[in-house]
Order: structure tokens, then sequence, then C-alpha cells
């Protein structure tokens, strides 16, 4: 018989729903029965394409012996990370606290207060590498619940005032930053770098999206070295091996420093920032090598990671037919027989992918790059731009033919932030590179969002099949409107900005402490041992940042000194410690660039009926602007348009175009030659 979380809609629950383990998910009615029965709570946190997870969840959570074990002397409750950032956030203090590392799945043991006393992540099924099996520690805690709950609670008592004071935020009262200081965190950045391979660390090795944004905006204000370092991680990753050379997109991370061996799980935050970040390093360099991964990985996106209805799914898993990255492999008679009509093709794939017999990875191989695309251009006597047309007709021959292959799952659940990302993604590329199919997958997703993904006026969180469920986490709003706010640049329509600045209000209102501060959940949502705040960026922004910015931006389209205020003031706080550890708030240092540069603002008015002149986008989109604001309208502007419109005139019942350089305006104008003339000169 399945257990509760049969009525549950993510899949990573939905995973666990037959296991003979009394599963619970996490509400007051789960808690309710802990503290009725005075069990301790067994908490185990994961998310759907977590190998780890799947492996711990067949070792113990099928296991009856182990089943029997939880079900007799605690409160099982399964909670998805994904949906609850916030659980995940506080207990991973805890675990970390604890035991010097954090991960999933992750394994905690609370009282029926919800308080932490032990916890870990993985646990064997047998003693293993210096780890007790999950057996023994289930057996121990139990019996020391039993025997000494006076002092685990004592114990509970004292970690989770430990955890309260870690949140706690601290204030300062410096002046922001300038550019000297930027560039010294810039430098530290650069000096820890892997000078071999690129990226930071080495293995486990992830990409590190935010920290290669921050030195692109770094080279940009004349950081001599900045854009190496870019430049150099970018192409060791997009040879291969962590790169779907195949199908597109990004895998989790690397298990070696050479980004050769990935874990191979895909993530639709990872490929959302990559793809963001070759976009603007082609803008900056280029190389059209970068606009390609850029093209392949959002093509990947739009092709394997999207609902019919336009929402983005969350994730693909790493596990195919039991095996992690079965499905992304390859033996040398695979490439044969897909490849058998093509002896050119066949021969290009040779000089690209070193294919043996014995291969690079447990007797398969993983197709990774040796050479540049440039130096395979010159031996076959292509140019680049032809090379790369060719190794695109060979990827698509490899890929139909690893279609015939059993595929990984699908998380299918669309969630608001990680929507967010990709959305700013598309958006931007839309814009950038032209590209109209691009623009209708970035109205699409958000007109999803906007119409399906609110309940009782709520913005909500995750949706699945037509359920929604958990009301949206701070990142959710924060991501929202700065995506709202791209889409809104690349189409001239109010109604994405209108919508913009109607969830800036309520973020403001809803997230924001009295300390200027923003709490991760909603005044509303419900009481856990901690209301948590998010300082430090992880694999996404931290959502602080993300208010920061929205703040910021806001700012300068509403005219609202208050809300750059409240940006400077969270910036204020924050600059030290961003400045000390450049790796771990790189998105905090780009909003504080941000605050230190003179943005350009462009106020475009247009007759009733008319389309912004063909030359503007042409001009304005063919180069980097991350400095650069554009709020368009037909004229008169409504009510609620950006403040940047208002008083404004058409000039000789033309599309008219008004310029403003940080608080210096200049006249209006109407033709391109004035165009070249102020904005680019």
């Amino acid at each position: 018989m399945p257990n509760q979380l049969i009525n549950e809609t993510s899949p990573y629950l939905l995973q666990h729903a037959h296991n003979p383990v009394d599963w619970l998910p996490w509400n007051n009615g789960a808690l309710e029965k802990a503290k009725t029965q005075n069990k301790p709570i067994f908490l185990s946190i994961g998310y759907a394409a977590c190998h780890w997870c799947h492996v711990m969840a067949h070792e113990s959570f099928e296991d009856p012996k182990i089943a029997e074990i939880i079900n007799a002397h605690f409160i099982p409750i399964k909670v998805d990370r994904e949906e609850r950032p916030d659980l995940d956030s506080i207990y991973m203090v805890a675990v970390v606290t604890m035991t010097g590392r954090g991960g999933w799945p992750m394994s905690m043991f609370l009282t029926p207060e919800g308080q932490p006393f032990y916890g870990g992540t993985y646990f064997p099924p047998s003693p293993r590498h210096g780890l007790p099996s999950f057996q023994e520690v289930l057996i121990s805690i139990a019996e020391t619940w039993k025997s000494s709950q006076v002092e685990i609670r004592a114990s509970a008592e004292q970690l989770t005032a430990h955890i309260q004071q870690n949140q706690a935020w601290q204030t300062t009262t410096s002046s922001l930053t300038g550019k000297l200081n930027l560039k010294q965190a810039a430098a530290s950045l650069i000096s820890s770098v892997d000078k071999q391979n690129g990226g930071w660390g080495t293995a486990p090795k992830f990409p590190s999206p935010l920290s290669l944004e921050f030195l692109l905006l770094q080279h940009m204000n004349g950081h001599e070295t900045a854009l190496d370092v870019v430049t150099h991680t970018l192409r060791e990753m997009q040879k291969g091996g962590i790169n779907d050379v195949v199908g597109g997109g990004f895998h989790r991370y690397a298990t070696d420093h050479a980004w050769l061996i990935p874990h191979f799980e895909k993530m639709l935050y990872d490929n959302a920032q990559l793809a963001l970040t070759y976009l603007h390093a082609f803008l900056v360099t280029g190389d059209i090598t970068f606009k390609h991964t850029c093209e392949a990985t959002l093509d990947f996106i739009a092709r394997e990671m999207r609902h019919s209805n336009g929402g983005f799914y969350s994730s693909l898993d790493a596990d195919s037919e039991g095996e992690e990255g079965k499905f992304y492999v390859w033996s040398s008679e695979e490439i044969h027989t897909a490849l058998s009509n093509h002896p050119n093709l066949q021969e290009l794939i040779s000089l690209s992918y070193p294919v043996t017999p014995s291969g690079n990875f447990e007797g398969h191989n993983i197709l990774r790059r040796k050479r540049t695309i440039q130096s395979i251009a010159d031996e076959i006597g292509l140019t680049l731009e032809e090379t790369i047309a060719q190794l695109n007709k060979a990827h698509i021959l490899l890929q139909k033919f690893r279609s015939q292959r059993i595929r990984p799952q699908t998380d299918d659940k669309v969630l608001t932030f990680w929507n967010a990302l990709a959305l700013r993604a598309f958006s931007e590329a839309a814009r950038y590179l032209q590209r109209q199919d691009y623009l209708k997958i970035a109205e699409t997703n958000a007109s999803f969002i906007l119409k399906h993904m609110r309940q009782d006026g709520k913005l909500m969180r995750s949706w699945r099949k037509g359920a929604l469920t958990q009301p949206a986490f701070l990142e959710d709003y924060a991501g929202m409107i700065l995506a709202l706010l791209s889409i809104y640049q690349s189409s001239p329509n109010n109604h994405w900005y209108q919508n913009a600045l109607s969830l800036t209000n309520e973020m403001v209102d809803n997230f924001q402490a009295s300390d200027g501060s923003f709490y991760t959940t909603r005044h509303d949502q419900e009481n856990l041992i901690l209301r948590p705040r998010e300082i430090q960026d992880n694999v996404t922004p931290s959502s602080n940042a993300l208010a920061a910015h929205v703040l910021l931006v806001m700012s300068l389209y509403t005219g609202r000194g208050d809300w750059r205020q409240a940006a400077e003031t969270l910036l204020n706080s924050t600059q030290k410690i961003c400045l000390q550890y450049p790796a771990s708030f790189a998105y905090w240092l780009q909003v504080l660039d941000l605050s230190s540069n003179t943005v350009d603002q462009i106020a475009v008015l247009l007759p009733d009926g008319t389309n912004p002149p063909s030359w503007l986008s042409a001009n304005l989109w063919n180069t980097y602007r991350p400095y650069t604001l554009l709020a368009q309208s037909t004229f008169p502007p409504t009510h609620n348009s950006p403040d940047l419109l208002k008083f404004r005139p058409l000039k000789n019942n033309q599309p008219t175009i008004y310029f403003c350089r940080g608080t210096t305006c200049l006249p209006e104008f109407t033709t391109e030659n004035e165009f070249i003339e102020q904005v680019n000169p």
C-alpha cells in the first residue's frame, strides 16, 4: 500500500510513495503527530535528480527491516528541497554545524518541535568508509531518545540557538565601495583560478557562472586579465564531458579537475545561467563558438525541458536503466553505426573527439574535444563557421541515434525561480541574437507563470499537472521581477513592466524585515524554528542579492529614491564580506558593480500603431550592455508605465528617443545617425 506521499505532486516525493516507510509530507498534521506520540522526527531531504538519494532509497528506504525500525520509533517526513528551500537551508546549517559538511540526501533527526539534534547525509546499509550503518544510527538514536530525552532536548535547544544566531543579519554603516575594491575582489578570484583547466577548485568541480559574470564586468571596467580567465574557463568547459556536445546543455558538475567525467544530472538553473554567460562572452569577444554553445544550451532547454504550455521543467536525472550516465556515453561501434552513411562526418567526429575501444570512462567514451575547432577547420580546409555547421550535422545524427535509448527521468515540476532564470536567458538571447523564436519561447513562459502560478492573489513556488504547491519564496519574487524587466527590454509590451512593478510592491510588503534585509519566506507563511534569511550565494544568486538588484533597477525605472536607498542599505551591510570572499558573493559583487557604474537610460515613445524602428534594435543590441535600461511605450504612456517615459512628448509624431547617461539627459532625437552619435559615440 502506498504511504501518504501518493497524494503529493513532487516527482521526488512520488518516487517514495511506495516505500515501506510510512512517509509523511511536511505539514502541520505530521508535526502534530510527532508531538502527540512524543517521537523524534526523521527528516529526509533530497531531490529527484540526486543520484545518492536514489542509492539510499534503494538500499534503506525500500528495505522492510529498516522501514520497520523507522515506523516504530520515528515520525518519518520526506521533503523535496526544490519545493522547500526554506527547510533545506535551515537544516543544512544544522548538518554542516554538526558534521562539517553538507549535501544530499540530507538525513536529520529532530525533536517533535522540529529542533535538530543529530544528522548527516548519506548513510550506507552496512558500515563503510568510517560511516556507521543506517540501521545502527536508527537504533542508537531510538534508544538514546528513550533513555536521555532531557539531554537531547537541551542539546537541540543549543543547536537551534546557534542556527538562529548564524542567521542574524549583520549591518554596517560604511559607504558603498568604489571600483578599486571591486578590482581587488576580481584579483582575488583570479589568483585562485585553475590556470590549466579553468574554473575554481579541484574535484568535484562546479561551473561558476556567477564568478565568470562578475569577471566579465570587471573586464568591461578595465581589468587587464579578467577576460582571459573567463574565456579560458568557458573554452575548457565547452569541449565536452560536462558539456553534452551531442544534445546540448551542461551536466551538474565534473567529478574530476579537467571537466571530463560529469555527474550526469542536468539542472534547469545551471543551463539557464551558463547559456547567459556564454551569450555575454560572445558579445564581449565575438567568439562564435560561445554563441554556438549558448544556442545549443537554449535549444536543449526548449526541446527537452519545456512543457507544451510554456513552463520549463526542473531537471533530468543522472541515471537511466539503473546506471549513472548510461544515456550519454558511447562505444566506438555506436559512433560508427550512427554515422555509417556519412564518411565525411565520421572523419570530422574522429578528429574532434578521441574515441577508443577501451574508452575514457568505465569502458565507454565520454565525448570531449582535445583540440580547438579552429585547428580542426584548418586541417580539413573549411572555415570556422563551416566546421561548426558540419559538427552540428554530425551531432544531430548522433542525437537521433541516442534518442532510441531509454531516457533519464524528467522532474517535470515547474519552479518559479528556476523558470525566471531561463526566461531571462531566452529574453536576452532573443534581443542580442535577433532570435524571434527565442522571444516567443520567453513570452509564452512569462505568460504561463503570470497566469497559472498564482493562487488567492499570491505567487506560488511550484506547478505540476495543474496543481500548485507552496507560496513563493523571496527568490521566486525577485528572480521573476528581473526576468520580466528583461523581457520588457526585448518586447515593447507594458504588460511585462506592470507585472514587475506589482511584484516588486508585493516583495517589499511581504518579505522585508525592519532592518532592511529580506526574509526567505513571506510574513504569513508557517512558523518554523526560525525565519531564514539567505545572504551567501550558492549555485544560484542569494535571494537578498536578487532583492537588492531588483530595488536598484526598479528605482531607475520608477524614480523612487526610497527603493534606491533600500538597495544601498542591503549592499552596505554585505559589502565587507563580499569583498573578502568574492567566490561566495559573486552576484552581490555584480550588483555592487552596477551601483558604482553610470547607467544609460533609454526611453522610446511610439505613435499609436507603430513599432520601434528596426535600426534601434540593430544599433542598441549589437554589443553587450549590462549598464543600459530600456523603456518603451506607445504615446501617451499609461499611468503605471516607467517614470522614464513620463512627461516626454513625441517629436513630429515620429518614434522619439530620450537618452540619459547617469543623471545627464540629452535632447530627444528620431534618427539613426543621432542615435549613433549620442548613444554609441
